[in-house]
């Protein structure tokens, strides 16, 4: 049997009708839209099946939608295994990208499904806050190398407030700061031999310390939320160490709102304890990609099949 880690994605998978076939076919993830519809008081449902795009992706939306989608593949998944007799495997790791933390978090059993949703949609709301007055932007970095990073922090961070965001494969970089840093950071970035920068379309500068105030906001919000000790080890976004503690995991949810994510970290670790099979466990096949570029030899899953009627690929059916 495979060794496998369930992974999580963050902003940016999501798109609409995401999960409506899943509901339709599976009573197990209908089940979970309408419990995150009724923590939220809203049909946050409605909003992810039939849009509009231009308000699923709003931030406060996009993540209580997108783990309650995530939740829904992966209680789908757990209804189809039972189902057809297939001995579930017991996943060594559970990681989220980003805001798939909360969504590995409910899936390890630290913070139930209405308060993942709920705490999404206050961190949403919380980043869109952070740093106002303090114009703040990202961009992707394509084909620099890891060794130049330090150099390229150095350099950019004479210009404002600048960091690493996400280190998502090799050669796939995202760096989150102050305007005037990200402006300046295509022509230091081509110095050091990268092949292209592109400046994303977002309001926020994710992961960066103009993130603190959201940062205290969210430790204020997670001290009243109940949290249990994982039934599945999870890691830290920043550098992939384990979390495996109630206390551990409320405050890696607060740090990781300021610090980079090392998805190159966190495949490399569970990799090396053992993982041979990733499963993405939501809509989109953003992590199978990075997975693929981070660890060749092994096997990755996402559970989001266009091809099958209800949308669930189902690993392990043969």
């Amino acid at each position: 049997m495979a060794t496998i880690a369930f992974v999580f994605p963050g902003q940016g998978s999501q798109s609409v009708g995401m999960g409506r076939a899943l509901a339709e076919a599976s009573p197990a993830a209908a089940a979970v839209f309408a419990a995150a519809d009724a923590a939220l008081g809203e049909p946050i449902s409605r909003l992810a099946w039939d849009g509009p795009a231009d308000q699923l992706d709003r931030t406060e939306n996009a993540q209580p939608a997108l783990l309650a989608t995530s939740i829904a593949y992966l209680e789908a998944l757990r209804e189809r295994w039972a189902r057809e007799g297939i001995a579930a495997p017991t996943p060594l790791f559970a990681a989220g990208h980003s805001m798939g933390q909360y969504s590995a978090f409910v899936a390890a059993g630290v913070i139930s499904l209405a308060d993942g949703v709920r705490l999404v949609r206050e961190r949403g709301r919380l980043m869109q806050a952070s740093g106002q007055g303090r114009d703040g932007a990202m961009a992707a970095i394509l084909g620099l190398d890891d060794a130049a990073i330090p150099a390229l922090v150095e350099a950019v961070s004479r210009h404002g407030v600048f960091g690493v965001a996400n280190r998502n494969a090799p050669g796939q970089l995202v760096v989150s700061g102050e305007r005037a840093a990200i402006d300046a950071t295509g022509a230091i970035a081509k110095e050091l031999g990268a092949r292209k920068t592109i400046v994303l379309p977002v309001s926020v500068a994710a992961h960066s310390p103009l993130m603190a105030e959201a940062a205290e906001g969210m430790r204020a919000h997670l001290a009243t939320i109940a949290f249990g000790d994982p039934s599945i080890p999870l890691l830290a976004n920043a550098d992939a160490r384990p979390v495996l503690t109630a206390d551990a995991c409320r405050a890696e949810l607060v740090e990781h709102l300021t610090a980079g994510v090392d998805w190159v970290a966190a495949v490399q670790q569970m990799a090396a304890d053992g993982v041979d099979t990733f499963i993405e466990v939501g809509p989109g096949k953003v992590l199978a990609g990075l997975i693929k570029r981070i660890a060749p030899d092994a096997t990755v899953i996402s559970l989001d099949d266009p091809a099958a009627p209800d949308r669930l690929a189902v690993p392990f059916k043969e």
